[in-house]
C-alpha cells in the first residue's frame, strides 16, 4: 500500500490505485501526523498477530469491524519528501531519510529494517521464526516499480495467491461452505484448476465467505477443463456438489507441496485478498535461496 501525505490530507492506496482511506482511518492519521508537509510513502499493511506473525486475514477482519488495533503499516521505502523527488536517489540513502521521518511515529507505523549482507544466516533465522520469508532488495538502486531485477522475494511457507472458482456444500456441523475450490491463470490465459481449501476457516470466514460467493454464482464452469474428481491425496470431488462463481475473489492459502498431478496439498486458508485481480494470478515459479 502507498500512503500519500499532502499538508495534513491523507490518501492511502492500493497497488492497483483503490483508494482505502477510508477503510483505514486509524492509520491515515497516523500519516497525517508524520513530521513533514508533503510525503510519499511505500509500505505493506498488515495485521499482527499475538506471536508477532503477519496475517491478511486480520487485515480484512478489522476493515470489516472496524477494529484497527492489531493494524501495523510497515514501511520500507519514500518516494517524495517536501518536494524533493527521491525516486533516483540509492535504496540504502532513502531508507535513512525514511527512517528519521518516522523516528517519532505513532506505533502503527513502523519502520521496516533490514540487515546487510548476510543472506543465508538472515533467511534461515527467518524461517526459524515461522515468518512467510525475506526480501532482498539492492542498496544502490533507485525506485522502480515492478522491477523483479532490483529485488526477490524468498518464501519459507508456500504461500501462493488463487482465484476462488466455487465451493462445495458443507457436511456435518460445519456451517455454509465445505471447501472453496481454487484456480489461477496459465500463460495463455486460461483458468487452471489448483486443488481446494477448506482448513483455516472459522464460523465468522465462512458466513462472510459465502455471503460475498452468492451474488458470483454462476451455472457455467469457469475452468478450461473439468477438475479431477479423484487424486491421490484427499475425498473425491463430487461435481454435483459444486456451486460454481465467477472468477472474481482471490484468497491467500498456504500449503504443503504441489503434487505430481498438480494440485496443492494441506492447504490452509489465509485471508482474502482485495488488492490484488483475479486476472493478474499466476502460478508463482519458485526461487532458489538467497546466496548473500
Amino acid at each position: 500500500m502507498m500512503a500519500r501525505l499532502d499538508r495534513g490530507a491523507v490518501k492511502l492506496l492500493t497497488r492497483t490505485g483503490l483508494d482505502w482511506t477510508q477503510k483505514y482511518p486509524g492509520i491515515a492519521k497516523a500519516v497525517a501526523g508524520l513530521d513533514a508537509r508533503r510525503a510519499y510513502l511505500d509500505g505493506e499493511l498488515c495485521g499482527v498477530g499475538s506471536d508477532g506473525i503477519t496475517s491478511f486475514n486480520i487485515v480484512q477482519l478489522a476493515s470489516d469491524s472496524g477494529n484497527a488495533a492489531a493494524l501495523v503499516f510497515f514501511l520500507f521505502d519514500l518516494l517524495h519528501l517536501d518536494g524533493e523527488d527521491l525516486r533516483l536517489r540509492p535504496l540504502i540513502e532513502r531508507k535513512e531519510r525514511l527512517g528519521t521521518l518516522l523516528a517519532n511515529a505513532a506505533p502503527s507505523l513502523h519502520y521496516s529494517d533490514h540487515v546487510i549482507g548476510h543472506g543465508p544466516p538472515f533467511y534461515n533465522k527467518a524461517c526459524g521464526m515461522h515468518v512467510g520469508g525475506i526480501v532482498s532488495k539492492r542498496i544502490d538502486a533507485p525506485y522502480t516499480p515492478g522491477n523483479r531485477g532490483l529485488w526477490l522475494k524468498v518464501k519459507c511457507l508456500h504461500r501462493e495467491e488463487f482465484v476462488v472458482i466455487g465451493s462445495t456444500d458443507p457436511e456435518g456441523s460445519r456451517p455454509y461452505i465445505g471447501a472453496l475450490l481454487l484456480g489461477y491463470y496459465d500463460p495463455n490465459g486460461r483458468l487452471v484448476y489448483a486443488g481446494r481449501v477448506g482448513s483455516g476457516i472459522n464460523t465468522a470466514e465462512l458466513e462472510r465467505l459465502w455471503r460475498r460467493l452468492q451474488p458470483l454464482a454462476t451455472s457455467q464452469m469457469p475452468l478450461d477443463r473439468p477438475p479431477p474428481r479423484s487424486t491421490r491425496f484427499g475425498s473425491p470431488l463430487v461435481l454435483s456438489r459444486v456451486h460454481w462463481v465467477r472468477p472474481e475473489l482471490v484468497v491467500e492459502v498456504k500449503f504443503l507441496t504441489w503434487t505430481g498431478d498438480n494440485l496443492l496439498r494441506q492447504v490452509v486458508y489465509g485471508g482474502l485478498r482485495e488488492d490484488k485481480p483475479a486476472r493478474d494470478v499466476r502460478r508463482e515459479v519458485p526461487h532458489e535461496k538467497p546466496g548473500g
